[in-house]
């Protein structure tokens, strides 16, 4: 029997008691300020080094989204030593933190509606791999904070995104959430974590092994109604 067919995950869908998401290609889009922001990391520091200045392409942020900073720069920047790509990697999340902060990324469609209908039946959690200040930007830019009980991320712990979420579900004693994300190693973290999987297949990765799919985030409703 498949992951997707587990009717074991089926039923801990229908029972559940918490929602944690994954952000980027689950809540929002924020590709093209990230590859602005990189880009210009990568021109600052790359100038003052003597380093290659190619821009990113828009293609090339979406296929690591989802990944830990110090991989995205291994795969962005892989001629490069591991103090460049740390000094970019960190630069750009500031510059992205800043930008963000102050104009958002796109949100994608109907995700506060749905997600003021979940919070009045979930609690709502956030475990997304990225650096310190990006889920704040995102609740600060979108005033969503108010949704949600709380959210975890490597920069933070220094841990892998699976036990980030065992982290969220021991502090805010969960036992049966369900994560929400868009990528291959969304699906890993939400079976390292034991937990189902809902695969939002509008994002920017694909899946084969999941719970439930679905193709706009409004579906969540209907999945766990």
């Amino acid at each position: 029997m498949t992951w997707q067919e587990s009717e074991c995950d089926m039923e801990k869908l229908q029972d559940s008691d918490g929602i944690i998401f994954d952000l980027d290609g689950t809540l929002w889009d924020a590709t093209e300020p990230v590859r602005v922001s990189w880009n210009k990391a990568l021109k600052e520091y790359g100038r003052e080094q003597g380093l290659p200045t190619d821009e990113l392409s828009i293609d090339q942020i979406k296929g690591v989204m989802g990944l830990q900073i110090p991989e995205i720069g291994r795969k962005l920047f892989p001629s490069f030593s591991e103090e460049a790509r740390s000094k970019i990697m960190e630069r750009g999340g500031e510059i992205e933190c800043e930008y963000l902060k102050k104009h958002g990324g796109i949100l994608y469609p109907h995700v506060e509606k749905t997600l003021a209908t979940l919070a009045q039946r979930y609690k709502l959690f956030i475990v997304s791999n990225c650096q310190v200040g990006y889920i704040e930007t995102f609740f600060f830019a979108h005033q969503l904070e108010k949704y949600f009980v709380d959210y975890e991320h490597p920069g933070r712990t220094g841990l892998t995104k699976g036990e980030n979420i065992q982290l969220i579900m021991r502090r805010n004693k969960l036992k049966n959430p369900v994560y929400v994300g868009d990528t291959l190693g969304d699906a890993k973290a939400a079976q390292v974590a034991g937990i189902p999987f809902i695969y939002a297949s509008y994002g920017f990765g694909r899946v084969e092994n999941y719970t439930e799919a679905m193709d706009s985030f409004e579906q969540l409703l209907g999945i766990l109604s």
